[in-house]
């Protein structure tokens, strides 16, 4: 990064910017915000946990589109109006809805340099010596050119608090490798049962699981604890996963819970998954080249495969007869990375052991079931009550099922997630939770009987190895009748454990 003046330089924005950064940031002239929900995401606690903190000038918050980065922002401005912190310090960009600035060679220098200038008419620094700070909300970065140094040179001579947001994975997290020691990132997935039961007015429980470590993933009387949670929890827990099944967690869909659902599918398609491959994904010269019906076919197969571990080739012979074009498998590969890129789609390796190469394919997990259902226009209960109804479909809610367990273990942060194939005499595990170097198998037995024996197979070959550094073995089951009493193993079912949120 070149070296430039800060501030008060000849530097000005083009008007038609300066415009709409007086409309997105009314507070400036003592203009009220747009109405926010009443109901807060627990994100917006996180995010303001680890601002107040100060152990990093930069909260990045990454997380697919649609499940309320941008109002999480919203919400803590208004916050900070209401403690007092003077509302020309605080400035918001969502550089997705300023499209021209993208083109500018140091865009988010540029607007600091102007808000510096018009809005505080004082040095940041100065503000700082005053005891203030001003705080910097930057939307959708990902797709600025160089955002990550911009943000380096900025935090590093100036003090300031900024919160970015960003709905990639690959571009956030290379921002984040450049910024070591700058950054606190915080994961956003969809709505949890305890988010779904406040907006529905359920007195919902704290979430379980602290936001302070994770430590407790490794100590089996954690997860004992979570199972009487549960059921100390029932009537609860029932009704918001009743809710989670029906509709899946994208918060449009339990705050707008009076509109058809088939509308709200139509929506779903429109907002995020045509959002995402029709435009996130062709950015720029090379997204261009990108092929979205491929794109969308994939990301169909994708839905089709949730919870399970197709291989590429499978996938690629799919895509070839659906499509009637030859697909190779490398160029699958990659575009199965695009999907995952933009979080709609998480790929769980498989585990690597004493340095064996991995071997096997990725687990295909999808943020929400409630995309596979408006996507395939096909619903599939979870409840235990609906499956007695409907049997035929428990293997496919059991394969949704993993997909779930999967998705919600990928938004704790720093937790490494894996899936163990079946490898010569080791038997296959769905997942393996590793904390440092000590590792928790999970089987999901999503049915309505559970074989002590039969069905914790797998976790206990997987205990009973040494070099696994595993003490115990978690089973995610579909209700509390299948919970198995063993001294290796922790049961609960997956809405109890879903609480974890």
């Amino acid at each position: 990064m070149s070296k430039r003046a800060l501030p008060f330089t000849d530097y000005e924005l083009p008007p038609e910017f300066v415009r709409v950064l007086r409309r997105l940031n009314p507070w400036w002239e003592g203009n009220p915000m747009p109405p926010q929900p009443r109901t807060r995401r627990h994100l917006v606690a996180q995010i303001r946990r680890r601002l107040d903190a100060e152990i990093a000038p930069i909260v990045a918050v990454r997380g697919p589109r649609q499940v309320g980065k941008t109002t999480a922002q919203l919400h803590i401005i208004a916050d900070l109006i209401a403690e007092g912190v003077s509302p020309t310090s605080i400035l918001r960009v969502p550089f997705d809805e300023l499209p021209a600035l993208k083109t500018t060679e140091q865009p988010i220098l540029d607007v600091a340099d102007w808000f510096e200038r018009q809005i505080i008419k004082k040095h940041f620094n100065a503000l700082a010596q005053s005891e203030q700070k001003a705080y910097l909300f930057f939307d959708e970065v990902q797709n600025l050119q160089a955002w990550a140094p911009q943000l380096k040179f900025l935090v590093d001579n100036t003090s300031v608090k900024v919160v970015v947001t960003g709905s990639s994975a690959l571009r956030i997290e290379l921002g984040r490798d450049s910024l070591a020691g700058r950054i606190s990132t915080v994961e956003a997935g969809v709505l949890s049962l305890t988010e779904i039961g406040a907006l529905r007015e359920l007195g919902p429980p704290k979430p379980f699981l602290p936001d302070n470590g994770l430590s407790f993933l490794i100590d089996k009387s954690f997860w004992q604890e979570l199972r009487v949670h549960g059921e100390e929890n029932t009537a609860f827990r029932k009704e918001a996963f009743r809710h989670f099944s029906d509709r899946g967690g994208y918060p449009i869909v339990h705050k707008r819970r009076d509109v058809a659902w088939a509308l709200l599918a139509d929506q779903l398609n429109e907002t995020v998954i045509k959002r995402v491959i029709q435009h996130d994904l062709r950015v720029g010269d090379r997204g261009r080249k990108r092929d979205a019906q491929l794109l969308e076919e994939l990301f169909r197969l994708a839905c089709r495969y949730a919870g399970q571990t197709p291989t590429v080739s499978t996938l690629a012979d799919e895509a070839r007869q659906s499509l009637g074009a030859n697909i190779g498998s490398q160029r699958v590969t990659h575009y199965l990375k695009f999907l995952a890129d933009t979080l709609l789609l998480r790929l769980i390796p498989p585990l690597e052991i004493r340095l064996k190469r991995k071997r096997g394919n990725a687990k295909l997990c999808l943020v929400d079931h409630g995309l596979r259902a408006s996507w395939l226009q096909e619903q599939i209960p979870l409840t235990a009550e609906a499956l007695t109804e409907r049997p035929e479909l428990t293997a496919l809610a059991g394969h949704l099922a993993e997909s779930i367990f999967g998705s919600v273990a990928s938004t704790i942060h720093g937790l490494d997630i894996a899936h163990f194939p079946e490898r010569g005499l080791d038997r296959e595990v769905d997942f393996v939770l590793t904390v440092g170097a000590q590792r928790v198998p999970v089987e999901i037995k999503y049915q309505r009987r559970v074989d002590p024996l039969r069905d914790t197979l797998g976790i206990r070959s997987f205990v009973e190895k040494s070099v696994n550094n595993a003490s115990f073995g978690l089973l995610i089951t579909q209700d509390y009748s299948g919970v198995v009493e063993d001294p290796r193993i922790a049961s609960l079912p997956l809405s109890s454990f879903m609480l974890l949120r």
